[in-house]
């Protein structure tokens, strides 16, 4: 997508705040799962060792698609990949993968070793970034994929 930039979401930026968490609620559309008070928690800042950070796709400063990243556990340096969305009309033009890279990037920057996780529908995706299935972990149509870093 032409003129597309991935950023890191500014946690003092309250429109981007509330422009990430409408995007999400709207993508889900399930809100018993993924309702706004539930995703107005996740979108806020969270204190080391449990992180949270989110990326933002922009065109023409119109967020696009957001995606999240947050520790699972500190010790062992797991990182889970979460909330991902990409507005209806702006699908299938590299978006998410260019969420999916920015946040992989993001953490191999941060922690040279450690590994993540991600639950998704679409294994092929991950497969080809390094991520393996984890062996009896499909639940509701979804996978649970994991990547060693480092």
């Amino acid at each position: 997508m032409d003129n597309l930039r991935i950023e890191e979401l500014d946690w003092s930026d309250g429109a981007r705040i509330e422009e990430a968490r409408a995007l999400i609620v709207a993508a889900f559309d399930n809100p018993e799962r993924y309702g706004e008070a539930r995703v107005a928690r996740e979108i806020s800042p969270s204190d080391a060792p449990y992180y949270r950070s989110f990326f933002l796709a922009l065109t023409a400063d119109r967020v696009v698609g957001v995606a999240g990243v947050k520790a699972a556990d500190w010790a062992s340096n797991t990182h889970i990949l979460y909330l991902s969305a990409v507005v209806k009309e702006c699908r299938g033009q590299g978006i998410g993968r260019a969420l999916v890279h920015a946040r992989l990037d993001w953490l191999a920057f941060r922690f040279p070793r450690g590994r993540v996780l991600v639950s998704t529908r679409k294994p092929r995706r991950f497969k080809c970034l390094g991520f393996r299935v984890v062996s009896g972990s499909r639940k509701e149509g979804r996978w649970l994929m994991l990547r060693e870093m480092g």
